[in-house]
């Protein structure tokens, strides 16, 4: 006759039993000394520790910042002839248009630094720091919409549900400090042609929540509920979590569910956040300096000045993806006058937080990122008038920088035709620009994988390559 005690051992308890060891040892890992054990060991040696996104939401006019097309005010109100346009999906707001009038920049351009890349007026703080970034102008991507485009960039797909860039660097590398989550993200916004942002752009998808990304606030607390309710002293706190964490170990011991495990682990990450974002945030003790460096919107909660400064703090202690939405780049009309307000709040905080970075030593090992979702096009909708003209949705090529981290400064890669419609050298795909990032991180993009639902997945799917040309 079978052991009773064999009987008693049912699938429940089983899987339950095996998943309590990882839960005690994801509370272990918060609670104990180090918070810096990765998750999986390097393949290859980074030359980036973290990473700060800086993402242009609305898609910018690569052809009014930084590449330059002395030709189109020669061809200005003609037709885009079809053998460029070659039959290309456009948007429903331009399909019906009867003819696709070339329109050039009203901005002049010029070249600065001893690399000698082109920059126009509107990034006149982006030119003193240009020796220092790597354009890429050949980027495309296969989304003309925004939110298929932004989920794209986010995650490698453009439908929604897979996790987000931080996420996969958050499972996939860990976080090095213990008071602070290893992915923030914050947001600002023009006002003006706003495209919406979903909180599952920053989400974790099928990796477990806790790879999700923290969103700070611009105004209150940077974190809901990060404050001890009213009539609530600290030890209470402190004592409520402890008997909480008892409770929830209980029921992961009973279900295995690895969500209880994370809600363990969040508990634990949130009381110790009621002091190091309080800190993190307080601007008093930076100098006046750093103000002047980066603008006076620096002092203003919730700009993108004041998001760059945030994020160089949060370089400095060891969060591991940062990630600044700034809205207000889709200018399908007005362009002139809209490109103007949106530039001068992004320009000076961006070019800022790189030479901040690097007079501070940390540029070496922080990769910047500063792109959009894709470009716009060199036809006009609306009126063919000086102030008057925009630009549709252009994801066959667009221009995008990156600075520090190991990318090679000063250069300029990748080439498009004289329309900027086409690229005529190094094309470089979303897919490949992950595969990049993650390579600078020191990962293998085909190796970092979680099985879901029967099959492994990765950031860059079953695509991607390393544009090794830009890497130092």
């Amino acid at each position: 006759m079978s052991d009773p005690r064999i009987l008693e051992l049912t699938r429940r308890h089983f899987f339950g039993r095996t998943a309590s060891g990882v839960g005690m040892a994801a509370l272990a890992s918060l609670l104990g000394e180090e918070a810096k054990g990765a998750w999986m060991a390097p393949h290859f040696a980074p030359t980036a520790k973290r990473v700060i996104y800086l993402f242009m939401s609305g898609g910018p006019s690569q052809m009014e910042l930084f590449d330059y097309k002395p030709m189109l005010e020669k061809l200005r109100g003609t037709n885009l002839p079809d053998s460029v346009r070659m039959g290309q999906r456009l948007t429903g707001m331009t399909a019906t248009q009867a003819s696709f009038p070339v329109v050039e920049s009203l901005f002049k351009f010029s070249r600065h630094g001893q690399s000698g890349a082109w920059a126009s007026e509107l990034a006149p703080h982006t030119a003193k720091v240009i020796d220092r970034l790597c354009f890429i102008k050949s980027m495309h991507t296969e989304a003309i919409n925004h939110d298929p485009a932004v989920t794209f960039f986010q995650t490698g797909f453009q439908l929604a549900g897979r996790p987000s860039i931080g996420s996969w660097l958050a499972y996939g590398l860990g976080s090095e400090n213990k008071d602070l989550p290893a992915f923030i993200v914050m947001i600002s916004t023009t006002g003006k042609g706003d495209q919406p942002l979903y909180d599952r752009l920053w989400g974790s998808g099928f990796l477990p929540t806790k790879y999700q990304g923290v969103k700070f606030r611009s105004a209150g607390e940077p974190v809901l509920y990060l404050s001890n309710p009213e009539g609530m002293p600290d030890k209470g706190r402190r004592r409520f979590l402890d008997d909480l964490a008892k409770m929830n170990q209980l029921e992961l011991e009973e279900f295995g569910d690895p969500e209880i495990a994370t809600r363990i682990t969040q508990y634990e990450m949130a009381y110790r956040m009621q002091t190091s974002v309080p800190e993190l945030t307080d601007f008093s003790k930076e100098p006046e300096r750093t103000f002047e460096l980066y603008g006076p919107d620096a002092r203003k909660p919730g700009t993108f000045a004041a998001n760059c400064l945030l994020a160089r703090r949060m370089a400095e202690r060891g969060v591991r993806f940062i990630q600044l939405f700034h809205r207000g780049w889709d200018h399908h009309n007005n362009l002139p006058e809209n490109i103007v307000k949106v530039s001068q709040e992004t320009d000076q905080p961006a070019a800022a937080l790189v030479e901040d970075l690097h007079e501070r030593g940390l540029l070496d090992d922080t990769l910047v990122v500063w792109g959009g979702e894709f470009g716009r096009t060199v036809y006009c909708q609306g009126k063919l008038t000086p102030k008057d003209y925009g630009r549709d949705h252009h994801p066959r090529c667009f221009t995008i920088w990156m600075a520090g981290g190991g990318v090679k400064p000063g250069l300029t890669y990748g080439a498009t035709d004289d329309f900027c419609y086409n690229i005529t050298g190094n094309p470089v795909h979303v897919h490949d620009l992950h595969a990049t990032i993650l390579r600078m991180l020191g990962i293998d993009h085909t190796k970092l994988t979680y099985k879901f639902q029967g099959r492994y997945f990765r950031l860059t799917d079953i695509h991607g390559s390393v544009v090794k040309d830009v890497l130092a």
